[in-house]
């Protein structure tokens, strides 16, 4: 499979929706952001990698850091984890309210903010330095030791949270949070902050396509059927209230972050990381889910 030949055509059948979509300016240090950046990185699993425009580019994760809180707290949990939270696509927004209080505290699933404010408070309660431990693990998977969390974004974030106060404060309401709501907060928007280049993020999901091999990494282990169940909770819950569309278009487990980033799995054979700023009305890239579709359009391979 020529990626790099691949690559080029998706970049140019790209430049008609250049212009289309706002970055995330409801997050003040995210306002700031160039939006007229992209870049895309496929590592696949026999070792090759293709990249194309700024693809070393650090921007900010946000959302699809809950995929490295997800593996994280599966390993410390197990099954108790759904317990907590479901495995259900949401249908709402990522931080809706209502359909919370509805499902009395317990979150649709890891991928919406409740659910990932959830995994942060068992990640406080079951590590001694929750954020040491974290970029520890992003790191390893990365392979990149220089990655790191941005205060500037996390502070950023923090003082405009109401409504991610008001989904813990509920969730605490329900005894789904046992730890103090702030400092599980502050944690959460530590997660969110974190940057890699569209470069380190394929790496780091190269782990999440590889189901041959154990996932044991910076102390924290999956069995190949956890990594698998992984896939399937992105495949349907990774996109927001957007999942049905990603999967009928792309046909990859993938997760998206408001901070213009998506990033994707074929099982067996690649991961792919994709980085444009401008977003849609769902909040996930538009040029992102647009070269995901050309990709598996152009390759003619899906997981269907």
């Amino acid at each position: 499979m020529d990626y790099q030949h691949i690559l080029q055509s998706i970049q140019q059948d790209l430049q008609p929706l250049a212009q289309v979509g706002h970055q995330a300016d409801y997050i003040p240090a995210l306002a700031a952001v160039n939006p007229d950046q992209w870049g895309i990185c496929i590592n696949t699993l026999d070792g090759t990698e293709h990249a194309l425009g700024d693809s070393d580019v650090p921007f900010s994760l946000q959302s699809i850091t809950k995929v490295f809180a997800l593996a994280m707290s599966l390993s410390l949990e197990g099954d108790d984890l759904w317990l907590r939270m479901g495995k259900e696509p949401s249908g709402t927004a990522f931080n809706s309210l209502i359909q919370l209080e509805l499902e009395h505290g317990k979150p649709r699933n890891p991928f919406i903010n409740a659910g990932a404010i959830v995994m942060a408070d068992i990640l406080v309660e079951r590590l001694n330095n929750p954020e040491q431990a974290f970029i520890n693990f992003v790191r390893q998977l990365s392979g990149s030791p220089n990655i790191d969390y941005n205060f500037e974004v996390a502070r950023s974030e923090h003082s405009v949270a109401y409504l991610n106060t008001a989904i813990a404060n509920l969730l605490k309401y329900h005894s789904n949070i046992h730890g103090d709501i702030d400092r599980v907060l502050r944690f959460y928007f530590m997660m969110c902050s974190i940057e890699m280049s569209c470069r380190q993020l394929a790496h780091a999901f190269l782990a999440f396509a590889n189901h041959r091999d154990p996932f044991d990494h910076a102390g924290f282990s999956l069995t190949s059927s956890q990594v698998k169940r992984m896939n399937a909770i992105m495949q349907t819950c990774g996109f927001y209230d957007e999942a049905g569309e990603f999967s009928y278009l792309v046909g990859l487990p993938g997760k998206s972050g408001v901070g213009g980033g998506i990033a994707a799995v074929f099982p067996g054979r690649y991961s792919v990381a994709v980085w444009s700023p401008r977003l849609n009305s769902k909040g996930n890239s538009v040029m992102g889910m647009k070269a995901l579709e050309l990709l598996t359009t152009h390759t003619r391979q899906s997981i269907f």
